[in-house]
């Protein structure tokens, strides 16, 4: 009998992306669009490869550690692996019975109780109902939802929420069991009982593939280590060695995203193009907490705009506005002219942001006249702990100080926010 529990060879998917490139619309031009025999004009379409001929072997018993920035397909991998995303190109053979922790509240019902949802979320994630008998008293103690057991759902915290259906998922007996970045749920004290259960399922022998920023989780609980990059596998090796190639070769050290295929609203007279967050100072590690972060942004204009207003906001996970800088908040504004290239700096000095994942909103407009470029979504990014500068509990993100810069081909500037 072969000892192989998962087999990946040549995996590719691609994703097909729409570009508008009309202006606005109006309701009448919509409805005329769909009728019989039109075609919508000023669109174009762009292959994106989410993954790029992916292929390694992993072994019965091995805990394979994924890593890599944010868009390097370490997602679209385990979504593929689970059955949840079809492969564009090649396959992957998994052995034995596979239990996936990909989104915390698979199966959840927000109308039914604790009770409830622990059988019906335990039957979708593949648990019979003996077994979820069996198990459901090591369930409820590790949540410590006893005395809400028979409340429905949709009148627990946020944090009661993630508890519970974490305990569910990760109480499976799978062969093959394949994690993803779920460990970073409720308070810290759950997060370490969470990873301590992870190391616990590592040892007992079976496969677990495992993505996660959490370096020291990773080193702790992974005996081997996959480094991807724009969808490709860069290192496949002992997990000291990906760690260390990882945190060596400038992946992890700043966030450079191309904006060319994001969704968007606007865009057609000016647009962002690029946007690069890193760690300020230029002392070339990751951004840390209480230190400065500088977000750096390329607008392309195709037209003659005057007092545009740069506006960056930074998200948490559970997408509350942690952060807002906005240069037309204190009359600070940019003029472009047809064909100007014009790179727009945030350093955000003092930054108390805690130790997590983040995603950046930019926004380009004439305050109270029109919206330019707008992107809900430009990128994600991780803080991580600076050891030097521990937050309490009752630090808070503000307040910084934000010191915005624009340069032009022609005409050098520099003003302060705040």
């Amino acid at each position: 009998m072969s000892d192989t529990a998962i087999q990946v060879s040549g995996l590719g998917k691609a994703y097909q992306i729409r570009h508008e490139a009309a202006g606005y619309r109006t309701l009448r031009d919509d409805l005329v669009n769909l009728l019989p025999g039109r075609r919508r004009t000023g669109a174009s379409r762009e292959t994106f490869w989410a993954l790029k001929d992916v292929s390694f072997e992993v072994k019965t018993g091995e805990v394979l550690g994924v890593i890599g920035r944010n868009g390097a397909g370490k997602s679209t991998l385990l979504k593929i692996l689970a059955r949840i995303t079809k492969p564009t190109a090649g396959y992957a053979d998994i052995y034995g019975r596979v239990g996936s922790l990909l989104e915390v509240g698979t199966g959840f019902h927000a109308e039914l109780t604790g009770r409830e949802n622990i059988f019906l979320s335990g039957t979708i994630l593949g648990m019979r109902r003996a077994e979820i008998q069996r198990r459901f008293d090591e369930i409820v103690a590790f949540a410590e939802v006893e005395q809400f057991l028979d409340t429905p759902v949709k009148r627990y915290s946020s944090g009661m929420y993630m508890r519970l259906a974490f305990a569910v998922a990760a109480h499976l007996d799978p062969e093959v069991l394949i994690v993803d970045e779920v460990l970073a749920v409720g308070d810290a004290a759950f997060q370490k009982k969470s990873l301590g259960k992870m190391g616990d399922v590592a040892k007992s022998g079976r496969t677990v593939l495992f993505v996660s920023h959490n370096i020291q989780a990773i080193r702790n609980i992974c005996h081997r280590g996959l480094l991807l990059d724009h969808g490709e596998v860069l290192v496949d090796a002992p997990i000291e060695e990906t760690l260390s190639r990882y945190l060596d070769s400038g992946i992890s050290k700043s966030l450079h995203q191309v904006l060319k295929s994001v969704p968007r609203i606007g865009g057609v007279d000016a647009r962002f193009e690029e946007v690069t967050i890193s760690a300020a100072g230029g002392y070339g590690g990751d951004p840390r907490t209480g230190e400065d972060l500088c977000i750096e942004t390329v607008i392309r204009s195709s037209a003659s705009l005057t007092g545009v207003a740069v506006h960056v906001v930074i998200h948490d996970s559970f997408g509350a506005r942690v952060i807002d800088a906005n240069s037309g908040m204190v009359q600070k504004f940019v003029d472009l002219k047809p064909d100007d290239v014009v790179r727009v700096s945030f350093v955000l000095q003092n930054l108390l942001l805690r130790p997590a994942t983040y995603k950046l909103e930019l926004y380009l407009g004439i305050v109270h006249q029109r919206d330019i470029d707008h992107i809900l979504e430009a990128a994600t990014f991780e803080i991580v702990p600076n050891y030097n500068r521990l937050l309490g509990p009752f630090d808070f993100p503000a307040p910084y100080r934000c010191e915005f810069a624009v340069e032009t081909a022609s005409v050098p500037a520099a003003v302060a926010l705040g």
